[in-house]
């Protein structure tokens, strides 16, 4: 381990990378049942494509991870982005309409578009340019990157990684949030009223999470390894006792009727290396390539901003500010996309939930292997990762995120310059919940103060051409 992973070098043990791989992998496995449940509309189109996704969801992020580990020596996974899961399975569902294709064929079709742009990322990450996109993100925004994302994870942890589903009686369901609809009612007694029946949830989830939280805090204040994934499974055994004294539920009844067994046929059948290049051309040309330039900006940006700010919270940078190794984590990254597409998901991105990871300690690419396992485990196991609940993960997810804000002590709010993008930066990301598309909003910002205030050689090439780039992508309907 020591020769693969150099960790004495990084001050860690194989323990530690092994707690961290295990802290990811729970902060991160619902993404192994929402990303078929996206991209095959809650199976709508199919249990065999929904199977087949689910495997390709396992086998890419692993394989994605893997890449990370051994290329790069990072402690970041990769699995299907969220976000772009979505518009993968929408612009799936037009092609369709488009086109009068089954949504299987269109599926395929889009398989063949992220197939492309992960070969386009690899050219692009060989040839040093997604480097070079980094270094033109001026230093303001690089620093606040992390604490944006830190925003945004605990408002993926408040928000929707804890909410309750209510179904109504015309088969619709009701989502409730923690801050939205519990902390963001007037009274106790209009809560109740607003969410019905889905209320008691409601207040378990809310106990879950905070006695994750301050049971997290308590664990790491007595500097015991491993406080987040040992906090989370604290935060489990609250909500399962929950449910069963007061709901009369078996948290675990699903494991006696749940299935084992790989549906590998399904996969060879639906998705593994299915791409469908023959439907793809009849798309046309402008869509095909609206579609792809889309996929790569979204993708580039978030890879870019998770490693950034990821890798800022840890100290994880030299003293030019520079992330090492960070062409071989973006080759990874382009790598884990094309893997994706072969297999039959949507584009494989660095994941925002490894920062739960390094919290625990992880630095080097043995804990992106421990989550690999975790991830190709899953493939006989699924069944106990889906016990695991929602509520139990977010106490994960906002613990990170609240020492991610750290580095804003860093900003210098005394220059418009810095603070209007980073502010912008800050709303944006939780919000929109697009990395890419926040860092686009602060260069488009940063630029334009330079060039009002008249200080335009200031401003790089690259950065001037990136934020024409995205004022493009926002504001020009093809």
């Amino acid at each position: 381990m020591e020769k693969l992973f150099h960790l004495k070098e990084n001050g860690t043990t194989v323990r530690t990378e092994v707690i961290a791989g295990l802290t990811t992998f729970m902060t991160m496995a619902y993404i192994i049942a929402l990303n078929p449940n996206i991209l095959t509309g809650f199976g709508a189109n199919g249990q065999d494509l929904w199977n087949g996704v689910f495997l390709a969801t396992c086998i890419a992020s692993a394989i994605g991870s893997l890449c990370m580990a051994f290329l790069a020596n990072k402690p970041f996974v990769m699995a299907p982005g969220m976000g772009l899961n979505t518009f993968f399975a929408l612009v799936a569902s037009n092609i369709a309409v488009m086109t009068g294709m089954t949504y299987l064929e269109s599926f395929r079709s889009t398989l063949a578009i992220i197939f492309i742009e992960g070969i386009i990322f690899i050219i692009l990450s060989l040839i040093n340019v997604r480097e070079k996109i980094y270094k033109a993100i001026p230093a303001g925004i690089r620093i606040g990157i992390a604490p944006a994302i830190g925003l945004m994870l605990m408002n993926i942890g408040f928000g929707s990684n804890a909410g309750v589903y209510v179904f109504n009686e015309d088969g619709s369901s009701t989502e409730f949030q923690v801050m939205r609809d519990f902390f963001g009612s007037l009274s106790a007694s209009s809560a109740k009223m607003s969410m019905g029946s889905g209320y008691g949830s409601m207040v378990l989830t809310v106990v879950t999470m905070f006695v994750g939280l301050f049971a997290i805090f308590a664990l790491n204040r007595k500097k015991i390894k491993g406080s987040v994934l040992f906090g989370m499974l604290i935060a489990a055994v609250v909500y399962w006792a929950g449910e069963a004294i007061f709901f009369k539920v078996n948290p675990f009844e699903s494991l006696k009727t749940a299935s084992f067994v790989p549906p590998f046929n399904d996969l060879a059948n639906t998705t593994l290396f299915k791409l469908d290049f023959a439907s793809f051309f009849n798309i046309g040309w402008l869509t095909v390539i609206t579609l792809i330039i889309t996929f790569c900006i979204i993708d580039m940006f978030d890879t870019i901003g998770t490693l950034v700010g990821t890798c800022s919270s840890a100290k994880m940078i030299d003293k030019d500010g520079n992330i090492p190794k960070m062409k071989e984590a973006l080759l990874s990254d382009a790598v884990g996309t094309v893997t994706g597409s072969l297999t039959g998901t949507s584009t494989v991105t660095t994941f925002v939930e490894s920062a739960s990871g390094v919290e625990a300690g992880g630095r080097t690419g043995l804990t992106a292997v421990v989550t690999s396992i975790m991830f190709l485990l899953c493939i006989f196991a699924a069944p106990l990762a889906a016990i695991i609940p929602p509520a139990a993960t977010s106490p994960a997810l906002i613990y990170v995120g609240i020492l991610m804000l750290g580095n804003l002590k860093d900003i210098d709010f005394t220059d418009i310059s810095q603070t209007l993008p980073v502010g912008v930066l800050l709303l944006a990301m939780p919000i929109s919940g697009s990395i890419g598309h926040a860092i686009g909003l602060a260069l488009i910002c940063f630029t334009l103060i330079k060039m009002l205030s008249g200080k335009f050689k200031e401003v790089s090439v690259l950065t001037y051409v990136l934020s024409v780039i995205f004022l493009i992508k926002f504001f020009v309907a093809f």
